[in-house]
């Protein structure tokens, strides 16, 4: 009897965790859900002038609208697109009409166009301010001898071609060739629902060794 009473005691306590996990994966799958929708919200706002001093965490993903020129200085970020392939993200200075020198990049471009010329403007482009979390510590550091970069360092980005450390993603073409990657929230993670399937579904099969074991020790008992 000692035996079984453990077994059930030990089988509801694992049950409850496992549940609650479960439970608490689909509450993160709300947060995030909601965080995700007002993302896209943001993301697609009216457009602004660029701020006079955009904050990292206030402005991300703000919608602006600039004008000016493009320096014929680039960064070459390395990428790939699904159903592309391997290419390079263009990261160029912008020389806006009032004087600023700030990044802007124009989006993708396949390897063998790393090297092709591009229409400088004068242009508009229409794009989200934005600071890339891609920096950790497997992030090589880029290879300046064949200006090939691994991820958006936007601090390290702006030292390199002297502009402000201020980032625009283009979602509007700013070259014939070159293929505009907008900013969404499609590569932010949201994994909470197969975490909370996950737990969810190891709270069914511990039921079922629960019932098992129960099972099993009643049988001995009786034999």
């Amino acid at each position: 009897m000692r035996r079984v009473l453990f077994l059930l005691i030990f089988g509801i306590a694992g049950l409850a965790i496992l549940l609650s996990l479960g439970t608490w994966q689909m509450r993160r799958l709300a947060w995030k859900e909601g965080l995700l929708a007002e993302i896209d919200n943001r993301i697609a706002g009216a457009t602004v002038s660029l701020p006079a001093l955009p904050d990292p965490d206030q402005d991300k993903y703000l919608p602006v609208a600039i004008t000016g020129v493009f320096d014929t200085q680039e960064l070459h970020v390395l990428v790939s697109v699904k159903m592309v392939g391997p290419g390079y993200r263009i990261i160029a200075p912008f020389l806006t009409d009032s004087g600023r020198r700030i990044l802007v990049d124009r989006g993708f471009v396949s390897t063998a166009a790393k090297q092709a010329a591009r229409a400088p403007g004068p242009l508009e482009v229409f794009g989200n301010l934005h600071w890339p979390d891609e920096i950790d510590g497997y992030t090589p550091e880029p290879d300046r001898n064949s200006n090939i970069w691994f991820a958006r360092d936007v601090p390290a980005m702006a030292a390199e071609l002297g502009t402000e450390p201020v980032l625009v993603i283009a979602r509007s073409r700013t070259d014939p060739g070159v293929t505009p990657l907008p900013v969404d929230s499609a590569g932010i993670p949201n994994d909470h629902l197969q975490y909370a399937i996950t737990w969810f579904g190891l709270a069914l099969v511990w039921v079922a060794m629960t019932l098992l074991f129960l099972w099993r020790s009643r049988a001995r008992t009786k034999g």
